[in-house]
């Protein structure tokens, strides 16, 4: 008789140079079941995902992996594939200029007799495997690099039924999706489901966990804490969150005390701007708003509401064309063309994507922290003081608590928690006046968020004016003194601190739209 539990991971232990990242790791997962992965940034859920994908090769690591049954010894992706595991990373894997169609099948390529690409049936079986996911009107034809990143996650999903599979892991399919796509995978999986085919999902978001998985498996520190089971044990948030850091969590943002509100740093007044490619399109419409000293402001709104478009253009024109408008710093109007008058002006853009805008990942956490205040690093001759460097870097990783062995580590090789809190430090090198973070804590764990809630705290305490662009709305109540509503490109409203809710936003989004 076939045991209830498609795979069973047993005493499963993985090592890199200087850090054991699994420690004697057990996961059993049953068929046909969703399966939640939880934990801290860099408490080895990918890791074990990597290890069962075929990923890390049979051999580099000790334990058993049991799959339908059988002791499997997977020594590539590809001997995982073919066995029915695939994984989609949160990196998407697609090639951004091929079509869909050709992106489904890639590596998997529909072929003629002859071992030629049949692209009749190359056509014909991507859409299918499109309606399976929800896409069946879409155009197969066009570069999959027009589609929102909602499409392109739902083709990934599409990719990986072309290839049979039995167990789909997911390594945080919504981190980059709004509420709407969010819901829509969220569907999708539970119509795998009803196939018969099992999910492993590592996730963050612990409301979207909480909705769709039949378990819960929590991993602290490379190891196994508990499993907990729909209808048998509690599992709320809190005590998901009790399970990964180890302790109650009662306040998910760190209260901010005697900050004294000071005089004006940043004022935007009339601020215009038109689509980069389209000069006809405004993006931006007749924006004004102001930040003080010691106060952190938040930019609250829908998906494509234009809040990072707004912060790109403020910082360098980094963002549109035809832009207009006044900057005024310290009360003083500023003339900011480019990225370099924006920092000398004091002003600082954390982006939300850090992988491709805020890191060079084959870079090591020094030369990230001070890549853009290396100005300040120049000995004689424009030759850059190495001493100085390692010094100014250490005490920044002290101080935000960037949790890495040295700074000559490579940043690719932490957790995401740690590399966002590097480009957290990059730009405070700056010494700005004025910081925008652009989400700040997408794709990190609840500890880690805590940790960079701390940081702007204490950036408002230093008498940095702090700008907070957040999709989520607890985020931006939570953490902000004073909230600006964008909605289409325009300030739908402002709301204080005791106004703040998230009723009271989607008010002003609300009545801004009709």
């Amino acid at each position: 008789m076939a045991s209830e539990y498609i795979l069973e991971m047993n005493n499963i232990t993985k090592e890199f140079p200087g850090v054991k990242a699994l420690d004697d790791v057990n996961l059993k997962v049953k068929r046909g079941e969703i399966h939640a992965l939880c934990g801290e940034n860099g408490a080895g859920k990918s890791t074990l995902m990597n290890l069962l994908s075929g990923n890390y090769p049979f051999g580099s690591y000790s334990g058993d992996i049991i799959y339908k049954g059988e002791l499997c010894k997977f020594h590539d992706i590809k001997a995982g594939e073919k066995k029915g595991i695939v994984i989609i990373h949160q990196e998407l894997a697609l090639s951004p200029y091929l079509s869909v169609a050709e992106n489904i099948f890639m590596g998997n390529e529909q072929l003629t007799c002859r071992g030629v690409i049949d692209w009749d049936k190359t056509r014909v079986n991507a859409k299918k495997m499109l309606e399976k996911v929800g896409l069946g009107d879409e155009n197969i034809n066009v570069p999959v690099n027009t589609l929102g990143v909602g499409k392109q996650q739902l083709i990934e999903i599409a990719k990986a039924l072309s290839k049979n599979v039995e167990l789909l892991i997911l390594d945080e399919p919504t981190a980059s999706l709004n509420d709407e796509e969010s819901a829509h995978l969220l569907d999708i999986l539970r119509g795998l489901k009803e196939q018969g085919i099992t999910s492993i999902m590592i996730s963050h978001k612990l409301n979207e966990i909480n909705a769709i998985a039949d378990s819960i498996t929590i991993i602290r520190d490379g190891k196994t804490i508990e499993t907990l089971i729909k209808g048998q044990d509690d599992m709320s948030e809190d005590r998901i969150i009790k399970g990964m850091v180890g302790r109650e969590m009662s306040n998910r943002y760190p209260p901010r005390e005697n900050i004294k509100k000071g005089d004006v740093i940043l004022e935007v007044k009339n601020w215009n701007v038109f689509h980069p490619e389209d000069e006809n399109r405004q993006m931006i419409k007749n924006v004004n708003f102001n930040v003080h000293a010691g106060e952190v402001v938040g930019f609250a709104g829908l998906m494509g509401a234009g809040r990072t478009e707004l912060a790109m253009s403020i910082f360098g024109k980094s963002y549109g064309q035809k832009i207009s408008g006044e900057i005024y710093m310290h009360g003083k109007k500023v003339t900011i063309n480019n990225v370099k008058d924006a920092v000398n002006a004091g002003i600082a853009y954390t982006s939300e994507d850090r992988k491709n805008y805020g890191l060079n990942l084959i870079a090591d956490v020094k030369t990230n922290m001070t890549m853009a205040a290396l100005r300040n690093y120049y000995a004689r001759k424009g030759v850059v003081d190495s001493n100085k460097e390692i010094l100014d870097s250490e005490d920044f990783r002290k101080k935000i608590n960037v949790k890495t062995p040295s700074v000559n580590q490579v940043v690719g090789t932490l957790s995401g928690g740690n590399q966002q809190k590097v480009v957290l430090a990059k730009w405070m090198m700056t010494l700005p006046d004025v910081l925008i973070l652009d989400e700040p804590t997408r794709g990190i764990d609840v500890g880690a968020k805590y940790e960079i809630y701390c940081v702007i705290n204490e950036l408002a305490k230093a008498g940095k004016a702090v700008i907070v662009i957040s999709s989520e709305m607890p985020e931006v109540i939570g953490t902000c003194d004073r909230v600006y509503v964008i909605s289409e490109g325009e300030i739908a409203g402002e709301l204080q601190k005791d106004q703040l809710s998230q009723e009271n936003i989607m008010k002003c989004i609300v009545s801004h739209n009709s």
